[in-house]
């Protein structure tokens, strides 16, 4: 069997690859320039497109049409997609027909009015623990997470879940991210709306990979610190550097000028990301995880916010569990052991697992590592609770 994988650093290493094209392109993009602006720079323009953040001229018949067909598309898929989502069975039954757990599906409206696909887990009868909100990983979707939510669920949490823009059931393009920050204001605002469903119950934030990178940065807005107990990071993206520096220096010009543009053979052949053959299998065969090349802007977006973090792991307050493989090659587990040493979180905790690799809970030892993500919350509750007892 091929190896297959999914990532943040795996898919960026093939835009080198196309730095011919890349120089040419930009080539063609500076003479179009010259030639547009000169010749005309007497005439006022009639009318402003935008496309993906960018100002464009007056657009022909032809041009027009072409966008109205994409944009078709684009609905259509999302559509498609969003059927998919609905139509998977996300609860627990027992032999005898009993049900485990009590779950849902809903459409929120993120920050620039997307409609973003979401899901919930609670158990069936009890008071909660608390509530994780899972902010899964790059390509991937929420329903991935539904044995989890079944092990949280049995322990007395409740789950929510939310897939980004253009992944899962949600609007947009399939596996294109035209800003990640857009992304952690719609966790931002999920965790928000959340909150006001379930008041007094605490909450924690889970991401995954570029998820983690997306979680790690929300909390680090006080405004969402404070509606936290803590937060919980596997294999988080945070030293995701390009393969060359040229290819970091062409990111933010593809990003502008060509942001849908694909990288062919950034693709699913590469580094596992899972010892486990059947988990692999599963998540490459359904049809609601991309596995195209991975396009510029999304390349950028995760270069951008990985710098970011970077540059900001001692501002790090918040409390936090982060578990890691030692044998992952997507992201890098030493930049999670430097986040724990450098964060001035007063709670913090790192797990490294040995020869594990990128996707935790889909490892063979998945329940121990969803055990040990239990495990750090209720610790982190009791703190809680002794914090509040020594204070009556």
């Amino acid at each position: 069997m091929e190896p297959l994988t999914s990532g943040a650093s795996n898919r960026i290493i093939p835009i080198l690859k196309t730095l011919r094209i890349a120089l040419v392109l930009i080539q063609s993009v500076i003479l179009y320039l010259i030639l547009l602006v000169f010749p005309r720079r007497h005439q006022l323009p009639t009318a402003v497109v935008a496309i993906d953040d960018v100002a464009v001229g007056p657009q022909s018949p032809a041009k027009t049409a072409r966008r109205k067909y994409v944009w078709r598309r684009e609905e259509e898929d999302t559509l498609r997609r969003r059927s998919l989502a609905e139509g998977l069975n996300m609860g627990f039954e027992t032999g005898d027909g009993d049900v485990r757990c009590r779950w849902s599906t809903s459409l929120f409206s993120g920050v620039r009015r997307n409609a973003l696909f979401c899901r919930s887990w609670f158990p069936p009868t009890g008071d909660l623990k608390g509530i994780l909100i899972i902010i899964h990983g790059l390509n991937e979707h929420s329903g991935r997470y539904a044995q989890f939510a079944k092990q949280l669920t049995s322990r007395n949490f409740g789950v929510y879940a939310m897939d980004w823009i253009g992944h899962g059931g949600s609007d947009g393009l399939h596996g294109y991210v035209p800003s990640l920050d857009h992304v952690v204001a719609d966790t931002g605002a999920f965790l928000e709306k959340i909150k006001s469903e379930n008041p007094g119950v605490p909450c924690f934030l889970f991401g995954h990979s570029t998820g983690g990178a997306v979680v790690l940065k929300a909390a680090s807005y006080p405004r969402i610190e404070e509606m936290l107990e803590g937060i919980v990071l596997t294999s988080p993206a945070l030293r995701v550097k390009p393969a060359h520096p040229i290819a970091g220096a062409i990111a933010p010009i593809f990003s502008l000028v060509a942001p849908k543009l694909q990288f062919k053979g950034a693709n699913k052949k590469g580094i596992p990301v899972s010892r486990d053959p059947a988990a692999l299998l599963a998540k490459y065969s359904d049809p609601l995880v991309y596995t195209g090349p991975i396009r510029a802007r999304t390349g950028h977006e995760i270069l951008r916010i990985t710098s970011y973090l970077m540059r900001n792991f001692k501002s790090v307050t918040v409390p936090f569990f982060v578990l890691h493989g030692t044998a992952d090659k997507v992201t890098d587990p030493l930049a999670s052991q430097d986040l724990y040493n450098e964060a001035s979180s007063n709670f913090k905790d790192i797990k490294l697992y040995e020869g594990f690799l990128h996707d935790l809970l889909f490892e063979p030892e998945r329940e121990e590592i969803g055990q040990d993500i239990i495990n750090w919350m209720e610790k982190r509750l009791g703190t809680i609770a002794e914090k509040i007892g020594h204070i009556w």
